[in-house]
């Protein structure tokens, strides 16, 4: 299990299939209401998931699996639907509050 201290997270990573469409609608929710914190919040396809070197993945429950394989020391935090998932709320929490994610 990988974790990381909100306080500490610096990239995230909407993790999708192909880098289009719901990751971008994710990206823009969650870097709006993080937008007082140091960090990008940005969109990839979850087999080039390496090559960004995040800090944090989130992603949809489907594709969760694949992106703990791509950077498997990284917490993978996965997400049933795409608005009002209390996954998502909660990253935004823990960045905000400095708490531990976990995937």
């Amino acid at each position: 299990m990988a974790a990381i201290a909100g306080g500490d997270v610096r990239k995230l990573i909407i993790a999708c299939e192909a880098g289009m469409g719901s990751s971008v609608m994710v990206a823009k929710m969650i870097a709006k209401q993080l937008k007082d914190h140091d960090i990008v919040v940005t969109h990839a396809p979850v087999n080039a998931l390496a090559g960004e070197h995040p800090n944090l993945v989130v992603c949809h429950r489907g594709l969760a699996q694949r992106a703990k394989q791509a950077v498997p020391e990284v917490p993978v935090i996965a997400f049933d639907m795409f608005l009002g998932d209390p996954n998502i709320a909660a990253v935004v929490a823990a960045i905000q509050t400095g708490a531990v994610l976990s995937d």
